[in-house]
C-alpha cells in the first residue's frame, strides 16, 4: 500500500495543514480526505505542488508499506 507522508513532513517543517491547504487550493474535503490518506488517487499535479511547497521529492512524499 502506498501512502502519503504529509503530515511528518508538515511537521519536519514547521508547517501548519491549513498552510498546505491553501498552497493546494483544493476543496477542504478533498484536501482532507487526501492527507488523511483516504483517496484512491492523487493528481500529479498535487504530488508536485506539495513537493514544492514542502521542498521534498515523491520519494519523501510517497511511502509503501506491507499492508
Amino acid at each position: 500500500m502506498i501512502t502519503l507522508n504529509v503530515l511528518n513532513l508538515l511537521k519536519k517543517k514547521g508547517k501548519t495543514r491549513y498552510w498546505l491547504y491553501k498552497q493546494l487550493g483544493m476543496s477542504y474535503q478533498n484536501y482532507n480526505k487526501m492527507i488523511n490518506n483516504q483517496t484512491k488517487s492523487i493528481r500529479y499535479e498535487n504530488i508536485e505542488i506539495i513537493c514544492r511547497a514542502l521542498e521534498c521529492t515523491p520519494n519523501d512524499l510517497l511511502i509503501m508499506t506491507d499492508d
